[in-house]
């Protein structure tokens, strides 16, 4: 019987809880070794993911459709950054007082001095620096948007496939079992308690504030189309829990597109906007990705002030319009941003991949219902113009 992610990730977390607490030493060694190879390979692959996935993906952004790609890639935008900044806002207020009292941050920001190494290290240099990944990614990016050339922006789809099957194939199998080694080599040093606290509580703050940005979006949609709000949600209420299942914004599509046109969304502008809001709009995992990054820094009493979290969720919100769409691939995306821009090593990236999955079926969902309110938006503001677009050129972009 074929075992899901999330359900793997909890098994792996729990089987390093338990083994962590009788395991001898050597066994945890065994596992940090793994963890260490598995780490080093990661931080290798975080500039290729970059690269792989930014650069074709706002190539294909100035492709066909024109102002209809403009307007929804830029509402889009908008509602992350709004996502972010309700993250933000919240964490700020909820989680000093939360968390604050449960750690000094000691744990994670020298993870040598309680957690077990292994018997041995591969070096792995990546071959170029998060920034320059990210920068060059762009560069190339706004290039290929600009000259709508096909043949390296083919080369970047073919090596966008390639990132996308060694985080498939390589990267999320062996996932929970770095997650179980992290957890047990946690628990031999003591800190589990603290991060299963952690845990539970972000974990119930993000799915409130999922809810709150769906209110937002369509309370939005409403006042912009007229449109009655509980009524909108309430036909979005397939997809949702289409999403919580699939945890695939791509495979919910065609669920979304038929409860968006309930919404009485025109057929051309919901054909459009909600396969491109399923690549390109991840609100939901936005939220997820900025709470529990401020959740790790809390506990490390890294700074948690607007001048350093927003210049962070500005450049999410570019990140995620490439997002990988596979599970997991919002914060694989991330990591590169993490690390350079927040500072984080290798235990708290570990941290957020294992925060991050424990609800991407919840953040999907909300990626997928926000479609909904997006191509309500888009409507109103261009369906009267749509039938200047060329059709078969929107789907093609």
């Amino acid at each position: 019987m074929k075992i899901g992610l999330l359900p793997r990730l909890l098994i792996g977390i729990g089987l390093g809880i338990v083994s962590g607490l009788f395991l001898p030493q050597w066994w945890i060694e065994l596992f940090a070794t793994f963890n260490g190879l598995f780490g080093n390979f990661l931080n290798f692959v975080i500039p290729l993911i970059i690269l792989g996935f930014i650069a074709p993906g706002i190539g294909e952004l100035g492709k066909g459709a024109g102002k209809l790609v403009s307007l929804t890639a830029s509402v889009a935008y908008g509602s992350t950054i709004m996502a972010g900044l309700l993250a933000f806002f919240a964490g700020s207020m909820i989680l000093p007082k939360m968390l604050g009292a449960s750690g000094s941050g000691e744990s994670f920001e020298n993870p040598e001095e309680f957690l077990l190494e292994g018997f041995f290290k591969v070096d792995m240099p990546p071959v170029m620096s998060v920034m320059t990944a990210l920068i060059l990614a762009f560069i190339l990016g706004l290039g290929l948007a600009s000259i709508q050339g096909n043949t390296l922006q083919k080369a970047f789809e073919d090596f966008r496939g390639i990132i996308e099957r060694v985080i498939q194939v390589v990267i999320i199998p062996l996932l929970p079992v770095h997650i179980f080694g992290i957890f047990a080599n946690m628990t031999h040093g003591g800190q589990v308690a603290t991060i299963m606290s952690t845990f539970i509580k972000v974990f119930a703050m993000i799915i409130v504030l999922h809810l709150v940005m769906l209110l937002l979006q369509y309370t939005t949609a409403s006042a912009l189309s007229g449109k009655n709000i509980l009524g909108s949600l309430r036909n979005m209420v397939p997809a949702y829990f289409t999403a919580l299942g699939t945890q695939s914004s791509a495979s919910t599509i065609p669920v979304t597109l038929k409860q968006t046109k309930k919404n009485k969304v025109g057929d051309k502008i919901a054909e459009f906007v909600v396969p491109l809001c399923a690549n390109i709009h991840l609100s939901g995992s936005t939220i997820t990705i900025v709470s529990a990054a401020m959740a790790v820094m809390t506990l490390n009493g890294m700074d948690l002030s607007f001048a350093n979290i927003f210049p962070f969720i500005l450049a999410l919100g570019l990140t995620m319009i490439a997002a990988p769409g596979v599970p997991g691939g919002a914060v694989m995306a991330a990591l590169g941003l993490l690390q350079s821009m927040l500072g984080f090593n290798e235990a708290m990236l570990s941290l957020m991949i294992a925060l991050y999955l424990a609800q991407d079926s919840f953040g999907t969902a909300t990626n997928v219902t926000g479609d909904g309110a997006i191509s309500i938006i888009v409507d109103k503001l261009m369906g009267k113009k749509v039938n200047e677009v060329n059709v078969d050129e929107k789907q093609s972009a």
